[in-house]
């Protein structure tokens, strides 16, 4: 009896183990399957999360490309007005220190090697803002521009104004001049009525006209002067007594000298008479000449002389006279 049950009992024991190990080999599977599952849906998720990545690293990098043309673009814009002459540059000074300040903070950006989507949007706005800038201060240069333009017309009117002006200044100071020598020529005396008279002084003081040279103690002179548009006041008149040597005679007590003829040449003469004339009036001058030494024979000959000109003249001949005279 006790044999025939010990193996039933043995029997009986084995098959709980066998049913736990199934369970285990089950619990494996099922993780290990469980495992792949995941390990595989990692996987996914980390190839899609790279590929995002690359898609938005590529997008960030053609939206940078993009910025650095535009921004290249408003460069070169800039750099067509670089050869403004240095007056349109001066009233453009303001916009140029705007412009810089922007052109660094957009050149501040996009050196940036990890620059995010909101630095570049900040960067297409910057763009923006500085194309509006250059627009700007293109039409402001285009209008200095058309400004410098007429002020350099203007300009050369005004040269070519000036140059009129100054020729006909220069025709009207010359036919000023011109008139005023054509007056001060005209307006020149005239002399006329010259009469040279030689006198003896007798020794009673009686006064006797003679043409003997050895007795003639003085010569007269007088002469009129007049000329209808000369001014009145006051003239200098010379007198200019040539002896029959030819020769000027000067003396001290007539304060003698020279003057400036209207040729420019220097004259010598015998007397200075200081006249006041009077517009349109003859006017009547005397001068008296005795010579330090004794008349000589022979032709005394008188110049009158006003403004340079040679106004009169006249002859006297004094003779040796007689044996008795």
């Amino acid at each position: 009896m006790n044999n025939s049950n010990f193996p039933t009992s043995t029997t009986e024991s084995q098959s709980p183990r066998k049913s736990y190990k199934n369970i285990i080999i089950g619990v494996l599977a099922v993780a290990l399957v469980g495992t792949g599952a995941f390990l595989l849906v990692d996987k996914n998720q980390t190839g899609a999360t790279i590929q995002h990545q690359q898609t938005e690293i590529a997008t960030v990098t053609d939206q940078k490309s993009d910025i650095q043309k535009s921004f290249d673009a408003s460069l070169a814009r800039l750099d067509s007005m670089s050869t403004l002459n240095s007056s349109l540059q001066g009233k453009l000074t303001a916009r140029n220190a705007e412009i810089a300040r922007t052109k660094n903070e957009i050149r501040s950006i996009l050196n940036k090697k990890n620059a995010t989507a909101a630095e570049l949007t900040k960067a297409r706005f910057l763009i923006a803002s500085l194309n509006d800038k250059i627009t700007g201060m293109e039409q402001q240069v285009a209008q200095l521009t058309l400004d410098n333009q007429n002020l350099n017309q203007d300009k050369v009117i005004l040269k070519q104004d000036s140059a009129k002006l100054s020729q006909d200044l220069t025709t009207t100071t010359a036919t000023k001049d011109s008139l005023v020598q054509k007056v001060d020529v005209a307006s020149t005396l005239n002399a006329n009525n010259i009469a040279i008279t030689p006198i003896d002084i007798r020794h009673n003081g009686k006064e006797k006209m003679t043409t003997t040279a050895k007795r003639v103690s003085k010569l007269v002179i007088s002469f009129d002067v007049n000329n209808r548009i000369a001014q009145t006041g006051p003239t200098d008149v010379y007198v200019v007594v040539t002896g029959p040597d030819g020769k000027p005679i000067s003396e001290q007590s007539l304060n003698s000298g020279t003057f400036t003829t209207r040729d420019g040449s220097g004259k010598a003469f015998t007397a200075k008479l200081p006249v006041t004339f009077e517009s349109d009036k003859t006017k009547n001058v005397q001068f008296t000449f005795t010579p330090a030494k004794d008349f000589q024979q022979g032709d005394y000959n008188i110049q009158i002389y006003q403004n340079g000109f040679l106004i009169g003249e006249g002859k006297r001949e004094l003779k040796k006279g007689g044996l008795f005279s």
